[in-house]
């Protein structure tokens, strides 16, 4: 399983980019539980910032982006998608998307939890 994300690049405070995650499977036929993203900015941990249940469509927000992020998915397409709205330079960071085999998505903001990771994508805002 690869995980391509895309959609990064450099916006204004107040902007709004699209982050998009495409599962690309070559034959692997389980089903993910579900599908995060994490940011890491430098000199900082990872930390989640969204998940989305891909059974159920329960989504999962860190409180610094409720209200101007919006996570979904796409399961026909093996895609998960964020969307940043009112960007900050406060979410300036690498984002990261991984697909999760196994969890309810209780522990939804370890990235521990993942096992499969994208190679991120450069968010960069400006204010």
């Amino acid at each position: 399983v690869q995980l391509q994300a895309s959609g990064g690049g450099l916006a204004q405070a107040g902007d709004s980019l699209r982050l998009s995650c495409s599962a690309l499977r070559s034959g692997f036929t389980r089903s993910f539980a579900g599908m995060g993203w994490f940011r890491q900015a430098p000199g900082k941990e990872r930390e989640g910032v969204s998940s989305i249940d891909a059974i159920n469509g329960r989504t999962y927000y860190h409180d610094s982006v409720k209200g101007r992020f919006t996570v979904s998915r796409d399961n026909a397409k093996n895609t998960a998608y964020l969307q940043m709205d009112s960007l900050k330079p406060e979410d300036t960071a690498v984002y990261f998307c991984g697909a999760d085999l196994w969890g309810d998505g209780s522990k939804w903001d370890r990235a521990e939890e993942y096992d499969y990771w994208g190679q991120g994508t450069q968010v960069t805002v400006r204010a």
